[in-house]
């Protein structure tokens, strides 16, 4: 079983690789970013007390050297708990290599079993924050949708802002979001981020819809678990190969939709940390002898939400967070 330590030493692991792409940002190298936050990543779970298995990683063993589907990390020992892990080191790599906003490092943890083991595949999302909760249903159209998330709030579908990614395959979506009279606002990358903005007034973003990534989803529902929003996901295969292959990862029906306690169950705790400034957490600040970071931590247990502003000097730090 998790204890609410967890979520702190969580934060050590998101700090690290945040440092480490940060360091990349505006260099025009996506696989170079990655690849540090990966490196720090895996480097900072040798010191984490858990016996843990990443179900949501770099990928399948063959095509991640590290942080792959089904690796054990963690210190290991008899007493630890045994926790499963979605991560993503550098969620916007894109973002990062252009020095774009929002990109986050990210990971959540549940008890063994918890978390929803997504293929490496797109999924449909529909996501809301805690006063649009109860109202969606990936079955109805984005207009009804955002009729019931209006009338749930309390507001005209004109006050309603959505936030979809800028991809091809969203115009059909982007031209009923506008006949609605809702507002958008279209992104590159990030859509963890984009799903957890939904809960927070500050960012002004009600709701996110569209297709993005599955692993990407599962992780944005543990962090919607914690603050008390909602989400639902359809996976959404680009050929049969994929359909197989969720097959044999136990998933028996490819059109099934998934509530966000589907996707991640029980106690769950989420930590992120901003690689460069975006609407939800500040990028990391380089300084003389250091770095500065802005991270967050939750616990759907509690719907405890612990902003950290944490001030690092290398010269006392483990070179994994240099």
């Amino acid at each position: 079983m998790m204890d609410r330590n967890i979520g702190l030493e969580a934060v050590r692991l998101t700090e690290a690789a945040a440092m480490a792409s940060a360091r990349l940002m505006g260099r025009g190298d996506e696989k170079a970013a990655d690849q540090a936050a990966v490196d720090a990543m895996r480097k900072a779970f040798n010191a984490l007390h858990i016996r843990g298995t990443i179900v949501i990683g770099e990928g399948e063993r063959d095509e991640a050297p590290m942080l792959y589907i089904g690796e054990k990390v963690g210190r290991g020992a008899a007493d630890d708990p045994e926790v499963d892990i979605a991560l993503d080191p550098l969620e916007g790599t894109t973002i990062t290599a252009t020095g774009g906003p929002n990109a986050l490092s990210v990971i959540a943890m549940s008890d063994k079993g918890n978390l929803l083991n997504a293929p490496d595949t797109y999924m449909d999302k529909i996501a809301v924050g805690p006063s649009g909760a109860g109202a969606i249903d990936l079955r109805k159209s984005p207009t009804q949708n955002l009729r019931a998330i209006a009338d749930r709030k309390g507001v005209y579908v004109e006050d309603l802002t959505v936030i979809i990614l800028n991809r091809p395959r969203h115009e059909k979506l982007i031209a009923e979001v506008r006949q609605s009279g809702a507002r958008i606002k279209l992104i590159g990358d990030g859509d963890v981020s984009a799903a957890i903005a939904t809960c927070f007034i500050e960012t002004g973003v009600d709701v996110l819809m569209g297709i993005g990534g599955a692993p990407e989803g599962v992780i944005a529902a543990a962090a919607l678990r914690c603050c008390g929003g909602d989400m639902q996901g359809r996976l959404a295969f680009r050929n049969d190969k994929e359909i197989e292959r969720a097959r044999k990862m136990g998933i028996a029906d490819p059109n099934r939709i998934y509530t966000v306690e589907e996707m991640a169950k029980g106690p769950v705790i989420f930590a992120a940390t901003g690689v460069t400034s975006g609407d939800f957490l500040k990028g990391v600040r380089f300084f003389k002898g250091g770095a500065a970071t802005q991270s967050v931590v939750m616990r759907s247990k509690s719907h405890t939400i612990r902003y950290l502003e944490t001030t690092h000097f290398f010269e006392h730090k483990p070179s994994f967070a240099l």
